[in-house]
């Protein structure tokens, strides 16, 4: 793909963002924390309310719809923290508009439409960055170097567990939520983070096989769903999730079993280095007890480091650590999931394009 927007050299990274709802909070504060590097220009949201409390917490100019917002911006980049289902559209306008496009998790609900949102970005000439801040977690980040380094040896082994609990005043507090056009269910709203370390720690799912149940919430879509996973490299596994926890949010873990190692990193949200255990000491044995962190948030601490990445990237200091095709990996497991689900049966991937 090439990009034909120049690096930005000479000022402040310009964002705007649309969407001013519970997400776009993380987002405000990892503007304000390189505040030296990049500045919030435009806030958009539909719902009044929403936008003038957006305005005075960010002095950014407020636009009542994306059109607006568009046709007067200064943006380099577009920041989509809006319901899912819009972002596919959402993105292909910004795309046609000539900026850059950030959006959160995940990138669509539909797997046709994420492959849209990548096709106008490149035919555009911008950029396309997806949101996986917990991929910056300080624990995930030395697993995913425990694997890389090849310190399991082959592994056999892999399980994630999303414990956690969502009540029915969370899917009745806006009207998107729990739907299957604009949210997705546990494996895709919730969960999203989780799927995503399925390939990017372990690599390329080879096939899948799942349920889904809608247990207790009142809601088009899965409350609770368990897949069973088999990786290109023989490794076999399950993700088992459920926003059904009783009182509280309880786990957000994975652990991985190898020839020649065992790591559990737990928590409620991959934040615990539980268990860490080699054949071979390495000198990153000795940053597991600094990994681990206390967090108030299943969110975690991750939305500054990706927008340091972001910035860099569009200051042409660097390359994007998550952009849409690698978006597009754990989409493509989420619809297989959600397919094996729908008619029975194992999905083997890739999907067809």
């Amino acid at each position: 793909m090439h990009v034909r927007r120049p690096p930005i050299v000479d000022r402040k990274v310009r964002l705007a963002l649309v969407g001013c709802g519970r997400i776009a909070s993380n987002h405000f504060e990892a503007v304000k924390r390189h505040a030296e590097r990049c500045e919030l220009v435009d806030v958009c949201d539909i719902d009044p309310a929403a936008l003038r409390a957006a305005v005075e917490k960010t002095g950014a100019r407020g636009h009542a719809s994306l059109t607006d917002l568009l046709a007067s911006t200064q943006a380099d980049c577009v920041v989509l923290t809006t319901p899912s289902g819009l972002h596919p559209q959402q993105a292909i306008d910004v795309a046609r508009s000539g900026r850059d496009v950030m959006t959160e998790k995940p990138m669509a609900t539909r797997w046709h439409d994420g492959l849209a949102m990548v096709r106008a970005c490149d035919e555009a000439g911008v950029r396309l960055f997806v949101v996986k801040q917990n991929r910056r977690n300080r624990t995930l980040q030395l697993l995913k170097q425990a694997v890389d380094s090849g310190r399991f040896g082959r592994i056999y082994m892999v399980n994630v567990n999303v414990f956690w609990t969502r009540p029915q005043e969370y899917y009745d507090s806006a009207a998107w939520r729990g739907t299957w056009e604009f949210d997705g269910g546990a494996f895709m709203n919730q969960a999203s983070h989780y799927v995503d370390l399925l390939d990017w720690i372990c690599g390329p799912v080879e096939s899948v096989m799942a349920y889904t149940g809608t247990l207790a919430r009142n809601i088009e879509v899965e409350d609770t769903g368990v897949a069973a996973l088999k990786w290109r490299n023989g490794a076999m596994g399950s993700i088992n999730v459920t926003m059904l926890t009783y009182p509280k949010n309880m786990e957000g873990s994975i652990t991985i079993l190898g020839e020649k190692g065992s790591v559990r990193i737990g928590g409620v949200a991959v934040n615990e280095i539980k268990h860490w255990e080699f054949d071979t000491p390495h000198e990153m044995d000795a940053h597991t007890g600094d990994a681990s962190y206390q967090t108030t948030s299943v969110y975690g601490f991750g939305h500054p480091l990706y927008y340091d990445n972001v910035i860099n990237t569009l200051r042409g200091e660097a390359a994007p650590e998550t952009d849409g095709r690698e978006g597009l990996k754990s989409l493509e497991l989420l619809i297989a999931m959600y397919m094996s689900a729908r008619d029975g049966k194992r999905v083997n991937l890739p999907l067809a394009y």
